[in-house]
């Protein structure tokens, strides 16, 4: 197949792709910024050599990052946590409304049909 003759990905796949690309940049991005506040803090520090200089810019993007990773992780088990209470809340209040309809529904038919008959017993 050519270039042009390749199959159109499918919808999920795009967006499958759109996410990690978004991941990837964003991870990039969280890197370039850990790196630049390293070299920033070395700046302050005109007497470390350059080895130095490196090995504690590695240092600080490593542990910048994983404290990233662990902020993100805790936030996204906090909104599967938060997802499920939500879920579980709006199913309770479904059911409440689908109950309350329903009486509803019974009281207007039961009293529909009371009229009914007492109109058809008085003109009768």
């Amino acid at each position: 197949m050519t270039g042009s003759q390749r199959p159109r990905p499918h919808l999920d796949d795009a967006a499958t792709v759109a996410t990690q690309a978004e991941g990837f940049l964003r991870a990039q991005a969280y890197y370039d910024e850990a790196r630049s506040e390293a070299q920033a803090l070395c700046d302050r520090m005109p007497w470390m050599t350059t080895a130095q200089a490196e090995d504690f810019t590695r240092h600080y993007v490593d542990h910048r990052l994983t404290l990233t990773r662990a902020m993100l992780s805790a936030t996204v088990a906090r909104a599967g946590e938060l997802r499920q209470e939500y879920e579980g809340r709006y199913l309770q209040l479904r059911r409440a409304l689908l109950r309350r309809h329903a009486s509803w529904v019974s009281v207007v038919l039961a009293s529909a049909t009371g009229m009914h008959a007492m109109a058809w017993i008085w003109l009768r």
